[in-house]
């Protein structure tokens, strides 16, 4: 895309805190034809971002375990900014006790890894449905 494409772009924005570059790479080879995409390497950076882009933002893609700060911190603290903000949850452990936590933190769904084309599209479609696939 050239920079002039890129100022009509409307597609839905969706902020995904990763730190691990594989999984990212995934997640954006999945969703980037119907989404723009902008990366967190951590909780911290996950929270700067959501203020940066608050007004835009369609939905948020967490991964729970980061470095700095780990995605049920930043959800709490963005769950403090914005109540309705769909957040989906990442983990890589199938233990109730984990989606408990995200739950409890404020996610409002939790997939777990790894995370399929069509688990992540489906999840997706829910918070924007104008987006067809």
């Amino acid at each position: 895309m050239e920079a002039a494409d890129y100022m009509q772009d409307n597609r839905p924005l969706i902020l995904v805190a990763e730190d691990d570059e594989s999984n990212f790479k995934l997640i954006k080879a999945i969703i980037q034809k119907k989404y723009r995409i902008e990366w967190a390497k951590n909780g911290e950076e996950m929270i700067t971002l959501y203020k940066q882009h608050q007004d835009e933002v369609a939905a948020l893609l967490m991964d729970i375990k980061m470095p700095i700060m780990n995605g049920l911190e930043a959800t709490k603290a963005i769950r403090e900014l914005s109540g309705s903000i769909p957040i989906i949850m990442q983990t890589a452990y199938a233990f109730n006790s984990d989606k408990e936590a995200a739950m409890k933190s404020g996610a409002t769904e939790v997939l777990v890894k790894p995370i399929t084309l069509k688990t992540l599209r489906s999840c997706l479609s829910k918070y924007t449905p104008e987006v067809s696939w």
